[in-house]
């Protein structure tokens, strides 16, 4: 069963998204390699990056964590057995997590030197320290002549990119050419449909086109997301607009009940 929404789904912001981000790389790579041969191939990159997430992103991205120290606490309550003194159970404990973010290489065959760099963004390339860590290494890719395609399919944490015109977008799509002092992007709103994106390549060859909603709707049909998701609930934070939660209930989820799919 397709997803209820026309382009990306609020509601794989949460539990979902390492099983999304992993398969949605996979599939950017699957699409891409056969438009890109002879000349050029697709390989995968991946970071490993230590993350010690506040309690906010804990309740969204690891809900099984948040049980298990619910029972932990429960637990420290019991009386104890050291003749009435009890230790005290810290008020907060956050998990320590190492975040495998993957990304995608476009490379030339012929000298297998790095062409272009595909990144779907990740809660911790948002927020510090990798913030300031991920921008220092677009940097260097923008100065080793690399050219750097940018997927940003969440609505939580701090963009990339800190122009204005950005800010009331839930989605960002941005491309960094080699060496070219601009930035192309795409803004986009829960109501737009993912679009086709270019990925440059070395001149004379023109771009290859990617289609970022095809990519994400075969994902969501593979992975069968649709028997995960509750949407009789709210999406993940952050929280909707008054605009989006009635265009969400009115146009999509009304959409989805009066077709017959709970």
């Amino acid at each position: 069963m397709p997803s209820p929404f026309p382009g990306m789904d609020p509601y794989l912001e949460g539990h979902l998204w390492p099983d999304l981000h992993q398969r949605l790389a996979t599939k950017v790579s699957q699409q891409l390699g056969p438009r890109l041969r002879p000349r050029y191939v697709t390989r995968p990159g991946l970071a490993v990056l230590s993350d010690e997430p506040d309690e906010a992103e804990v309740k969204i991205m690891y809900p099984v964590v948040e049980v298990l120290r619910a029972r932990r606490m429960e637990q420290s309550k019991a009386p104890s057995a050291g003749g009435g003194v009890q230790a005290v159970a810290a008020p907060l404990v956050l998990p320590r997590i190492e975040m495998r973010t993957r990304h995608i290489e476009v490379r030339e065959v012929a000298s297998d030197e790095l062409v272009t760099v595909i990144e779907i963004l990740s809660p911790i390339n948002k927020r510090e320290p990798n913030l300031s860590r991920y921008r220092d290494k677009i940097t260097d890719l923008y100065h080793a002549d690399v050219h750097v395609l940018e997927i940003d399919l969440l609505r939580r944490g701090t963009r990339i990119h800190s122009d204005p015109r950005l800010r009331d977008a839930a989605y960002l799509v941005t491309l960094t050419r080699a060496m070219e002092s601009k930035l192309e992007a795409w803004p986009l709103h829960l109501t737009d449909r993912l679009p086709v994106v270019p990925v440059p390549l070395r001149p004379p060859d023109t771009d290859a086109p990617l289609d970022l909603q095809t990519a994400l709707n075969e994902v969501y049909d593979e992975a069968s997301y649709d028997l995960s998701l509750d949407y009789r609930e709210p999406p993940p934070p952050p929280q909707l607009s008054g605009a989006e939660t009635e265009w969400l209930r009115m146009d999509v989820l009304e959409n989805r009940h009066g077709s017959g799919n709970a």
